[in-house]
């Protein structure tokens, strides 16, 4: 039965929903439009089981399958974090990890989203770092190698994809050096063609040639390459990743209501351009006024000739293609870590944990003394990103993690951007202990907190600190201060670090 013009064009709409259950606007928002997909964040999700409620009760209510989507990256990025490994960010599993351990944590990650439900994953990041500070993508990048982020890349792609779930390459034609955090504002990439073909789309190249289902496009205007953000350019969407590098696959954009795209047009005017650009999902991910705008703009440029029907027909059938490799919502059992899925994650975060200075002479007996530990309160971040249970009562975490050494720390956790109170407390602390161990959070992005290490580097008769995401932070350091990078803080990597710090 053929779609209406409405249903049509909704059909290339992936939105997010406010809660963690289907409700009735939210249903009735999908009938509305006719959209084609959910993009589930944290705020949906309070458990598989009830996860598993809202995406019956929706898909029921309307009587056919959606695309389910979330952004499963690793590390920092998790949506859904129970019934799955958490596994280290990309960072530092380019610093340590290997082909076959990469494509094993795809396999492994695949088969836990597919149980939760999960039709596609944004992921894996495949951006480049460069010399440029990244302070968007940092520690999601595998790094600034592009054949270590094309192999390891191509490799994740390939076990997500055998365990039954699509892989989404982002963010074409790469981003890694944006000066500008797209999420915030529009950023501005001069480089030129042949930059971005040697360095940045190679690993988009070796993704298609590892026949990964999406790409998703990203928000950045590229000067040199179009005049157009690359979200609304043709040039690059339609002319070089499908025609130059073959991609027959869909195309995704970015979310729609970021700043980036805020910073150009309405979202109105964002989907009509992100559509004719060649996008056959168009993300628009938090309100519905921007959704339903979204919609009627699409209608609205199909009826008055803008674009044509025909394009939301290609889109579509190459979306369902993707979609018919899956029979079933829930595949493999109820919701679980996959066996095996911890040790692997344990095994990269320690191969990932790079020691940036060594432990200054006399560290060993000085741990036999009295240890101060400062670390800062991830849990009050719950809010808004997904934090391990074992993490939300830090002090018991560090002892327990550092107990296994035989060390037994006073420990002080301070805000994510602590106070200057809690810096005076913290340097009290480290000034009559014999050693002290710092978990820094950026001190490049946060002045308290470099504030907060040249608190600790006055004060400690011996400091050896944590560098929990960025390594940038390296730079801060002074002589005689040993330090450890994590990239980043998931309990397998600030595990790591401290075996490397207490047991060097």
């Amino acid at each position: 039965m053929a779609l209406s013009l409405e249903d049509l064009v909704g059909r290339s709409l992936v939105f997010g929903l406010r809660g963690p259950d289907a409700t009735d606007a939210d249903i009735q928002l999908f009938r509305d439009t006719g959209a084609g997909g959910i993009m589930l964040y944290r705020r949906n999700f309070e458990g598989p089981e009830r996860l598993a409620r809202l995406l019956t009760r929706l898909e029921d209510a309307l009587g056919r399958r959606i695309v389910v989507t979330t952004d499963h990256e690793g590390g920092r990025i998790i949506m859904l974090g129970a019934g799955v490994t958490i596994f280290p960010d990309n960072l530092a599993v380019g610093a340590g990890g290997d082909v076959p351990m990469v494509r094993r944590q795809g396999l492994i990650e695949g088969r836990e989203l597919r149980r939760l439900g999960v039709d596609v994953s944004f992921g894996p990041v495949l951006d480049v770092l460069t010399e440029r500070y990244s302070p968007n993508i940092g520690i999601r990048s595998y790094g600034k190698d592009p054949a270590r982020v094309s192999s390891y890349g191509a490799a994740r792609i390939r076990g997500l994809q055998e365990a039954g779930l699509s892989a989404c390459a982002k963010h074409f034609p790469g981003k890694g050096h944006a000066p500008v955090d797209a999420h915030l504002g529009l950023p501005t990439i001069e480089s030129d063609w042949a930059e971005m073909d040697a360095v940045h789309i190679a690993p988009f190249r070796a993704a298609i040639g590892a026949g990964v289902d999406c790409v998703m496009t990203s928000h950045p205007v590229y000067p040199k390459l179009d005049p157009a953000p690359a979200t609304f350019s043709r040039l690059i969407v339609e002319e070089h990743l499908r025609g130059r590098l073959g991609h027959g696959g869909v195309v995704v954009s970015d979310d729609l209501e970021m700043g980036a795209v805020r910073d150009v047009c309405p979202i109105g005017e964002a989907a009509v351009r992100a559509a004719a650009a060649g996008h056959d999902l168009l993300l628009v991910c938090h309100t519905e006024p921007a959704q339903r705008s979204a919609h009627a703009a699409l209608v609205e440029a199909c009826r008055s000739g803008a674009l044509s029907p025909a394009v939301f027909e290609r889109s579509l059938e190459r979306v369902e293609g993707m979609q018919r490799r899956r029979s079933t919502r829930f595949h493999g059992g109820p919701a679980r870590p996959e066996p095996g899925g911890e040790a692997l994650a344990r095994a990269m975060a320690a191969r990932g944990a790079c020691l940036v200075a060594p432990p200054p002479r006399g560290w060993q007996p000085r741990l036999n003394g009295r240890v101060a530990a400062v670390f800062p309160r991830l849990s009050s971040l719950a809010d808004r990103i997904t934090i391990e249970p074992l993490m939300l009562d830090e002090a018991g975490f560090l002892a327990r993690a550092m107990e296994r050494f035989g060390v037994v720390p006073e420990v002080e956790v301070v805000g994510v951007e602590p106070t200057q109170a809690e810096i005076e407390r913290a340097a009290t602390l480290a000034r009559g202990a014999d050693a002290s161990l710092l978990f820094l959070y950026d001190a490049h992005l946060f002045p308290s907190n470099r504030a907060l290490l040249d608190a600790l580097q006055q004060a400690s008769p011996a400091l050896a600190v944590a560098l929990m995401r960025d390594p940038y932070d390296a730079e801060f350091l002074r002589p005689g201060v040993a330090a450890v990078t994590a990239y980043g803080w998931r309990a397998c990597q600030l595990e790591a670090v401290i075996a490397r710090i207490l047991a060097p």
